[in-house]
């Protein structure tokens, strides 16, 4: 059984994918947990599908793809701050509208590209096909989320927990929010290479919305996101190694179970525990 677990990290590219899939992982669980608190799920969707127009001038030009998504990730951040500032269309109409656009874009992009761009690998990943380049591009742009995250941490769950608080104490809240999304669209291009464009919004809300499920605790809340992310981001590269499937979708997959299992039995916000408490209340009324 140990030879059978340890099987797949035999090879050189199983054991560049289990990198790639943990950095990826650990800065995606990370930074979720703030999107979860203050609410900027569709906003995660947006970036992360904002960047594929970059990825694919990227590939025309010849650079690394990191450059283009990075450049068009910050390019949605900065269209959704100033048509949301400069115009009485609410929020999420300006990032369904900024998103849609760019992906659309990036849709035409690839239908006009020469046939060397494989739009499967844009879209869901290539976790199994990363070279050392891309596994030093993924830790180096993850390294660098974590440590911002880890030197303003305390700033910016004070800016999730209560804003106008945050003012009070001389933060800036618009200044902290951009700083979100900067850190936002560099961590969709760290995971992009692992579950593509159209996953990698699931990376960015799940291990938050399950932690979230778990605790009330906002440091625990950490700590049970990065453990979900990783040992499902492990999880997944064996079980599409043993499958044969795609890296991307079985660890997007393993997280969705985890997600589940949190949902129905999490001792403290689980439904099949709070409809438990919940008849032994009724029954000590009667």
């Amino acid at each position: 059984m140990i030879d059978l677990l340890l099987e797949p990290f035999a090879f050189d590219f199983m054991l560049r994918a289990l990198v790639v899939a943990v950095a990826s992982a650990l800065v995606c669980a990370l930074l979720s947990c703030w999107l979860v608190l203050i609410g900027w799920s569709l906003m995660g969707d947006a970036v992360s599908h904002a960047v594929l127009p970059g990825v694919v001038l990227a590939y025309i030009l010849g650079v690394p793809f990191a450059v283009g998504a990075v450049v068009f990730g910050l390019l949605a951040v900065l269209l959704i701050g100033v048509v949301r500032d400069t115009s009485r269309i609410r929020e999420d109409a300006v990032i369904g509208i900024v998103f849609t656009s760019l992906f659309a874009l990036g849709i035409v992009l690839v239908s006009v590209t020469p046939s060397h761009v494989d739009l499967s690998h844009i879209l869901f990943g290539n976790l199994l096909g990363v070279s050392r380049a891309d596994v030093v591009q993924v830790s180096l742009l993850a390294g660098a989320v974590m440590a911002a995250l880890l030197v303003k941490r305390r700033d910016l769950t004070l800016f999730a927990f209560d804003p106008v608080h945050a003012h009070a104490v001389g933060l800036s809240p618009r200044l902290l929010s951009a700083l979100l999304l900067c850190l936002l669209a560099l961590t969709a291009v760290a995971a992009l290479q692992a579950v593509g464009v159209v996953l990698v919004v699931a990376m960015l809300i799940i291990p938050g919305a399950a932690a979230h499920l778990l605790t009330d605790s906002f440091p625990r809340m950490l700590l049970l996101a990065s453990g979900i992310s990783v040992a499902a981001a492990v999880l997944g590269i064996c079980v599409s190694y043993w499958a044969d499937a795609s890296s991307g979708g079985t660890v997007v997959l393993a997280q969705s179970v985890m997600f589940a299992l949190a949902y129905l039995f999490g001792p403290a916000h689980g439904l099949i525990p709070g409809m438990l408490r919940a008849r032994r209340t009724t029954a000590a009324a009667l």
